[in-house]
């Protein structure tokens, strides 16, 4: 049966301001600011200390010792992340295994794993680890939670940086609508707080320069000079509604359309006016067959950088005109930082979580407003929205461009 709806049924997430749903939707809330001093690793001659490290978790929930030891870190916090939303979910994996699948991205996998074992391999060649390519390939995060709870339909990892987690999710909203699954666990993971990442993002001038905890994330504040790497992970149940109204599962929301586009312009920089952002959101709208009106939250991309957030910005007005003003939109980012693949997996929980609470959270260390970004991202405090479509959004270096669009599901 092709074109199905789709619907959410369970999420999974781990970030900075929080070690599992609640715990994060709640500190968003609530306002918390999950930027830090970095602990994971030696900075002290790196040029940025600080950024957002996921809380202390439990492995042993999902994962016995030796299982885990064989994984590297954003494979953790998939599997811990995608755990918690098949919990939520209440779906019944061995009833379907065939047909439920799994995808996950990540932008750039196992990234400290591979410094571990360079530094092995520079030293003794023949004693590099035998599990270095399971454990740092980006699409281990996919086929180990497969592995772990037995999802036998189809199996697949994006990576598009840091649309990754929004590209899987909508890859696997359009697996489920054409008949090929039934349900889909999927978003983004990653574990991107390590010395190579942090140096070649401060080489690239992409990260925030300043290393005060409460200051480094600002998304569209004027006084922005870069991002803040953070970890994560975000994870969806994704389920074909016939499927989830027959078993009686809660439903969160509905998936309404999905759409890319590419700059075509630049490898780190978005196209000139965020043309390219512009392309994928009035797409989207066309699939979803909603006028630009309609939209009532958007949980924008919001890194914090100076070229970014100004683009953004102008695709926003380009494409929603005279509504653009009366929209809220807010940036995750400003309190758990730029999560890289995990991004787009993460923010679309927020926007379906946002949906069933009729809440969105503020945009943090908003204090100086920019003239260049003269919209309202919901600065100092969150608030109660009659909310029935949200949109997110996940941009990427390489000018990959994704949206995806959810609405409270009314049967």
């Amino acid at each position: 049966m092709a074109n199905r709806r789709v619907v959410v049924t369970g999420v999974g997430m781990l970030s900075a301001v929080g070690a599992g749903r609640e715990a994060t939707w709640q500190a968003l809330l609530a306002g918390t600011n999950g930027i830090r001093p970095i602990t994971r690793v030696e900075t002290a001659d790196l040029p940025t200390r600080v950024a957002g490290e996921v809380p202390e978790f439990d492995l042993s929930t999902y994962l016995d010792r030796k299982e885990a030891k064989r994984m590297d870190r954003f494979t953790h916090l998939a599997v811990m992340a995608s755990g918690e939303a098949l919990e939520h979910s209440g779906l019944d994996v061995a009833a379907d295994a065939d047909e439920i699948g799994c995808m996950i991205g990540s932008g750039i996998g196992g990234m400290e794993t591979l410094e571990q074992e360079f530094k092995v391999f520079f030293e003794r060649p023949t004693r590099v680890s035998p599990f270095l390519v399971p454990m740092f390939i980006p699409d281990m995060a996919a086929g180990q939670t497969s592995i772990r709870f037995g999802l036998r339909g189809p199996n697949f990892n994006t990576v598009s940086a840091c649309a990754s987690g929004a590209d899987a999710i909508g890859t696997s909203f359009e697996t489920i609508r054409r008949g090929d699954a039934v349900a889909m666990v999927t978003g983004g993971a990653e574990a991107s707080v390590t010395r190579m990442t942090i140096a070649a993002f401060a080489a690239s001038r992409a990260l925030s320069r300043n290393n005060d905890p409460e200051t480094a994330s600002r998304p569209f504040d004027l006084d922005r000079d870069g991002f803040v790497l953070g970890e994560g992970a975000g994870i969806l149940v994704l389920e074909d509604r016939e499927h989830a109204e027959a078993r009686g599962a809660a439903i969160l929301a509905e998936v309404t359309s999905y759409a890319q586009s590419a700059d075509a312009f630049h490898v780190t920089q978005p196209s000139e006016g965020g043309e390219g952002a512009a392309r994928a959101m009035r797409l989207a709208l066309k699939k979803a067959g909603i006028s630009p009106a309609e939209i009532d939250y958007i949980n924008a991309h919001g890194t914090s950088t100076p070229l970014n957030d100004k683009f953004e910005t102008m695709s926003l007005k380009a494409v929603f005109g005279e509504s653009a003003p009366g929209i809220p939109i807010s940036s995750s980012k400003s309190m758990f930082g730029h999560t890289l693949g995990a991004a787009g997996g993460l923010e679309a929980a927020v926007a379906v979580l946002s949906i069933r609470d009729q809440k969105i959270h503020q945009t943090l260390h908003l204090l100086t407003p920019d003239p260049d970004c003269d919209l309202d991202y919901v600065p100092g405090a969150p608030r109660d929205l009659a909310l029935k479509y949200a949109m997110s959004n996940s941009l990427g270096f390489g000018g990959h461009n994704s949206c995806l669009i959810f609405n409270r599901y009314e049967g």
